[in-house]
């Protein structure tokens, strides 16, 4: 019953875009633009289903892995906070579970001052401090970083 279920889904999905103008039918290009994807997710459902995997028990450890892992999460947490008048402090902290990454801290560190400098007003910042390492928590390691910026203000136009 369910393969005939997904056969009809998938055969409708792929003959929906078909056209005729008496030379035979034709398939647009939205259609199979339209039709990898619905056929992808057709596929994996149908397999899933024949290894069982859509068992409760699957399910629910699937809803499990995903709430811990969350794929869609931010890879580094950024604290900014004063650390003076012109200066800044981020603290960046990646999270417990990650694919990827872990060489990317001097790079998030400086996007997100070059962010602050931007949205302050500022004509550019210095990096006074900067480290990096890893924190052995339990259960899982984690990468941090940590620095300090210096705003800098425009000498030509003291204003800006």
């Amino acid at each position: 019953m369910r393969r005939t279920v997904l056969a009809l889904t998938l055969a409708a999905t792929l003959l929906g875009g078909c056209a005729s103008d008496g030379a035979g039918p034709r398939v647009s290009a939205r259609t199979v633009e339209l039709s990898a994807p619905v056929a992808l997710a057709a596929g994996v459902v149908w397999m899933a289903s024949e290894l069982e995997y859509l068992e409760p028990e699957y399910l629910a450890g699937m809803l499990v892995a995903y709430a811990i892992y969350d794929p869609l999460a931010p890879t580094w947490r950024i604290d900014v906070s004063r650390a003076g008048e012109d200066r800044l402090r981020m603290d960046l902290r990646m999270k417990a579970l990650a694919s990827g990454g872990e060489g990317e801290a001097r790079q998030v560190f400086l996007r997100n001052a070059r962010q602050v400098v931007e949205a302050g007003g500022f004509a550019g910042f210095e990096v006074m401090r900067y480290e990096e390492g890893i924190e052995s928590t339990r259960p899982f390691a984690r990468r941090f970083a940590s620095g300090e910026i210096r705003l800098v203000r425009s000498q030509i136009f003291p204003g800006l």
